[in-house]
């Protein structure tokens, strides 16, 4: 008989951060991890994790919400339910409740991880299989101070841990992060690729105005300058073809993909697998980006390392990740939850080959970091 599902439960982590990460939409100072495991028949445990950024600054689902929700309305869904019919639990769970993408996210990966260790194989052979056993991570540069950014960059170019750079824009006037660009892009060296993340901080004049001038100063990718809502403002600066276009929150999930490609309104889609609402939910928008000749990068909701290499166990599968990945969200924190630590160097992040996710928890960190 196949195994069923005995247990659904969450557990809500507060972890400082190692700085203050300043962005449009919000400055985090602590990183919440809401952590869900789910026990089955014959003993395996599978593991999933749902992280927002700032509380509600950035979407409609916060650490309470998420665990409430999943606690009060997922896990009924689940309990007796065979554990390996994947297809038939996230039918079963999308019909019953909309929205909530980060929970169902954290829910399907727990699934996934748990049925790929029943198997004994990795998260990623239930996609086809790894293409690469490393994948390259950017760094986000987001102190709020140049000169701290600068040496942050220098530092993770010396260690060669970084040589992909993001930079949080939006919150001062355009102007001023154009002279912040300048003076990082003229610091570094060619080794660097620097790019920028608005977080919809601008208007699209505002946007129009300074995408030369960006381009000039070496910015080689923008990600979601203006309204995640303003299609066909996205469109515009797309079609200008001045630097690249990187659609971000404008993406929650297939349909979304599919508006964005079908109008032209991105050169390249960020994929999130907890923006997209789960890993095959994201697997279908890389499809609707690969059909539209759209780049892809993965992206980050700064979670910790079980989000952080459930993605990755995807993006592994990729053949093209043209602009690479930022799946550096665990190297945020102050501290590791794992009882190994992923595997960040040489630029990259390396898969674990175990069964499932291929990670082990440290269950006296977690203790230690959850909240009561």
């Amino acid at each position: 008989m196949d195994a069923t599902i005995v247990e659904v439960s969450t557990q809500i982590l507060d972890i400082p951060t190692i700085r203050p990460h300043k962005m449009s939409v919000a400055t985090m100072h602590n990183q919440c991890l809401v952590l869900v495991r789910i026990k089955t028949s014959d003993g395996i445990e599978g593991i999933g994790e749902a992280t927002t950024i700032g509380g509600l600054n950035y979407g409609g689902e916060s650490p309470e919400s998420l665990k409430t929700n999943i606690d009060r309305y997922f896990a009924p869904l689940l309990i007796g339910q065979p554990a390996s019919g994947l297809a038939a639990l996230r039918q079963r769970i999308d019909k019953a409740i909309k929205d909530n993408r980060f929970a169902k996210c954290a829910i399907e990966t727990a699934l996934y991880d748990a049925y790929a260790k029943r198997l004994g194989v990795p998260l990623n052979a239930l996609f086809g299989g790894a293409v690469h056993d490393r994948i390259s991570v950017a760094w986000t540069l987001a102190s709020g101070d140049t000169s701290k950014d600068i040496d942050e960059a220098q530092q993770m170019l010396d260690t060669r841990r970084h040589r992909l750079f993001k930079l949080k824009v939006g919150m001062r006037a355009p102007k001023e992060d154009l002279k912040h660009i300048r003076a990082i892009r003229g610091a570094l060296s060619d080794e660097a690729s620097i790019r920028i993340d608005v977080n919809q901080g601008w208007s699209e004049t505002e946007a129009t105005q300074h995408l030369r001038a960006l381009a000039d100063a070496g910015v080689e990718l923008v990600e979601q300058p203006i309204h995640e809502k303003n299609l066909a403002g996205l469109q515009r600066l797309t079609a200008l073809g001045i630097v690249p276009i990187m659609a971000d929150e404008s993406l929650k999930g297939p349909q979304d993909g599919f508006a964005l490609a079908s109008r032209h309104c991105a050169n390249v889609f960020a994929i999130k697998i907890e923006q997209a609402g789960g890993l095959q939910n994201a697997r279908d928008l890389i499809g609707i980006a690969q059909a539209a000749d759209i780049a892809l990068y993965g992206g980050t909701m700064l979670e910790g390392s079980i989000a952080t290499i459930a993605a990755a166990h995807l993006f592994c599968t990729l053949n093209r990740l043209e602009w690479g990945t930022e799946m550096f969200g665990p190297l945020l924190l102050k501290d590791e939850i794992l009882a190994t630590p992923l595997d960040y160097s040489d630029y990259t992040l390396a898969i674990p080959q175990g069964p499932g996710l291929g990670i082990t928890l440290d269950e006296d960190k977690i203790a230690f970091y959850t909240r009561n």
